[in-house]
């Protein structure tokens, strides 16, 4: 029963994971994903800072669920 919760959450996390990344585009901002030009470097502000901490506390969530069930 607990390694079927672990193997749900886990697969819950990839697939959050995985969709926070893909709304995430290299070398252009949020808004390139609409229309807007994204030639310009700047830095992360608003929604793109945002999704860039979730995608961080996402990927260690993720590292530290596969390490438990690796130990469990």
């Amino acid at each position: 029963m607990k390694e079927t919760i672990l193997n749900s959450i886990q697969l819950i996390l990839a697939i959050i994971f995985t969709i926070v990344v893909l709304l995430q585009q290299k070398g252009s901002g949020l808004g390139a994903a609409f229309g807007g030009s994204g030639n310009v470097y700047s830095t992360r502000r608003g929604l793109d800072k945002i999704l860039h901490y979730i995608t961080i506390g996402l990927a260690v969530v993720l590292l530290v669920m596969s390490v438990v069930r690796l130990v469990i």
